[in-house]
């Protein structure tokens, strides 16, 4: 397998997922995921498969960061360090971020690599266990605590947050991306790192396997809708992103197991592509592009449309999402002119940069 294949791939896939995250994001702050026209459905959803397969995307990452057959102990201590660096990190920038957007994935990250960490160096079929003890843990949790402990809705505000109970709350188990049942996805990712994704038949039988998933998802759902009258029941089947389910966490998954494998299907056939390198090189820098479009991409989208920030949802009327859809569309389109004008003098992006001068 060629490396370089691989990462092209891998490095396009997340050029995909901070797009979608953009276009998620400014809907969530400005537009309407109520708006019923085929634009506003359209929009919608990209909600849950952007932000799941980020996450996929970031376990990959940490897999394909310690692919190597043999580590000495040593060397198996310092990459450990490496990671929980990297994950202190994240988790300091995403509280910071968090007083600016409520809705950050940044802290949780540190959370998923945390755990990481204690199962990076076993066989990867664990991973998978992992990732099924997650789901199962959220379920219980559910259990237990009212899952809108915490929560106002009509805001999507979480009004203790900043409590040691709200924090460990809204951290584990029902804030946006909660580590429980969140960091599935990261450990299924992890899993996925340690394919051969150079071999086509491991790229079909990926991509059918997600397929599969989805499209069963979506028939149970189809079918609850017309045939379930149990509210409780239905409800489970067809929650969307809040509650995360099983299903909508299977659905999901399979979404980013077509468009991982679809990925690297093209990364290996377009390597040298010129476009295919300008979207890589802004794959690589996607931390640098999630903190740039929720900081300066929401700025410029309140001055263009004359309305306040607050990192809430408001009772201004909602903009188009046609205007929500060009915008996004536009502010990847620079993004990607940035990572190309960026990376002819500098391997990695500024906040990425950043980061490994702290963790090394």
């Amino acid at each position: 397998m060629k490396m370089k294949q691989r990462i092209i791939g891998f490095d396009l896939a997340r050029a995909y997922a901070i797009l979608g995250m953009f276009i998620v994001n400014f809907n969530t702050v400005f537009g309407s995921f109520t708006d019923k026209s085929i634009l506003g459905q359209f929009l919608s959803l990209f909600s849950g498969n952007s932000s799941s397969t980020f996450v996929i995307l970031a376990g990959m990452g940490i897999s394909l960061m310690t692919n190597r057959t043999e580590y000495s102990l040593e060397e198996k201590s310092k990459l450990k360090k490496i990671i929980s660096k990297r994950s202190w990190f994240l988790f300091v920038i995403g509280l910071l971020l968090y007083l600016w957007w409520p809705a950050d994935i940044l802290h949780y990250y540190g959370g998923y690599m945390h755990l990481a960490i204690l199962i990076l160096f076993v066989p990867k079929k664990y991973y998978l266990w992992a990732a099924l003890f997650a789901v199962i843990i959220f379920h219980l949790l559910f259990a237990i605590i009212p899952y809108e402990t915490g929560w106002n809705f009509h805001t999507l505000e979480y009004k203790d947050f900043w409590t040691i109970n709200g924090f460990l709350r809204n951290t584990l188990y029902n804030g946006w991306n909660s580590i429980f049942p969140w960091v599935a996805y990261f450990f299924a990712g992890m899993w996925l790192g340690r394919l051969d994704w150079g071999v086509f038949k491991m790229q079909r039988k990926m991509f059918l396997i997600g397929l599969g998933l989805l499209v069963f998802i979506i028939a149970l759902q189809y079918y609850a809708k017309n045939n379930i009258t149990n509210e409780d029941l239905l409800q489970y089947i067809t929650a969307d992103y809040i509650p995360p389910f099983l299903p909508f966490m299977s659905s999901t998954f399979g979404f980013g197991l077509m468009l991982i494998s679809a990925f690297m299907f093209i990364g290996g056939k377009f390597e040298n592509n010129k476009y295919a390198k300008l979207f890589a090189s802004t794959g690589q820098m996607t931390l640098t592009h999630y903190i740039s479009h929720l900081t300066i991409g929401m700025i410029i989208f309140a001055l263009l449309t004359g309305k306040n920030y607050t990192g809430h949802l408001s009772e201004n009327a909602a903009t188009s999402p046609l205007f929500i859809l060009v915008f996004a569309a536009s502010y990847f389109v620079v993004s990607c002119l940035f990572s190309k004008l960026w990376t002819r003098k500098f391997k990695n992006g500024p906040i990425e940069t950043l980061m490994r001068k702290i963790s090394g």
